[in-house]
């Protein structure tokens, strides 16, 4: 199956633009609506340059040809004509459910809504929407141009039908979809936060270095990277936003160390700013 030919992304943050970029590559025309005019500027900086670092990798794809693909904005309305609306934002619960209403309003009776959610259960996110039976999960992972796996969540009510579709459009983008029932943290989010969590209480409680508990993984399991590097690479801040989910729903063993907490006001996010468990001021600059 092709990607959709027409796919709105709303949200152009390091996920948002990472969509829109897989699906440009895909040959797709893509719509990215931001908050505000400085914001949907810098989504549109951060779609060009992955598409830079694509044609630096690829001669054979056309920059100009992909960027002509584009389209970013500040209203809604740019969603009218769209065949999959993929919501971005961040990991807020009432954030996204005014973001999914936002965009049901505008979207054409055909078009499927999905949510880039890593924690949030589909059905809480669909109970309001008119048409819940075209709403549906789709979770990328970070940094989306080089990940594998698109998460494909059913909500109760999702069809079968916009499933399937969901899974032609991932294979479409060259990735390997998984279709997970609707509960919290699904499958991915919940199996990597409970080993990123302990990963940092052990940290905390001095069992060992950053670097050495990292190395238990990749070079004990195979992993390709370890759950500390992992969690700066992903953000502290949105680990602890889904941590939080989590724990609401499934319980204590997934309260957030004091110690992910304390980093989070620190400013300590990761890569993204420069430090978090590991320092990344070389990568940044």
């Amino acid at each position: 199956m092709s990607a959709p030919g027409r796919v709105g992304v709303l949200g152009g943050g390091r996920m948002g633009a990472g969509i829109a970029h897989a699906f440009l590559l895909a040959g797709a025309h893509v719509v990215v609506v931001e908050r505000d005019a400085a914001s949907a500027d810098a989504a549109a900086q951060r779609v060009g340059d992955s598409i830079r670092r694509s044609v630096e990798r690829d001669p054979g794809l056309d920059a100009s040809e992909l960027t002509a693909r584009l389209r970013t904005g500040t209203d809604v309305t740019l969603f009218g004509d769209t065949e999959l609306l993929i919501e971005a934002v961040p990991e807020d619960r009432a954030l996204k459910e005014q973001a999914l209403a936002r965009a049901e309003a505008v979207l054409p009776d055909g078009a499927v809504l999905a949510t880039n959610t890593s924690s949030i259960p589909i059905d809480v996110l669909a109970a309001a929407r008119r048409r819940p039976e075209r709403v549906l999960g789709l979770h990328f992972f970070n940094p989306v141009p080089s990940s594998a796996l698109v998460e494909i969540v059913r909500g109760g009510r999702t069809a079968g039908e916009v499933v399937e579709r969901a899974r032609g459009w991932v294979e479409a983008l060259g990735k390997t979809p998984i279709v997970v029932a609707d509960s919290p943290g699904f499958a991915s989010s919940r199996l990597g936060v409970a080993l990123g969590l302990e990963a940092i209480r052990m940290l905390e409680e001095g069992v060992a270095t950053a670097a050495d508990i990292d190395a238990a993984m990749t070079l004990g399991y195979r992993h390709p990277i370890g759950p500390l590097r992992t969690t700066d690479l992903v953000g502290l801040d949105v680990r602890l936003g889904i941590a939080e989910e989590l724990a609401r729903e499934l319980g204590d063993r997934f309260a957030p160390p004091d110690l992910l907490r304390r980093l989070v006001a620190e400013g300590r996010l990761g890569r993204k700013t420069g430090a978090g468990f590991y320092d990344w001021t070389e990568e940044t600059r």
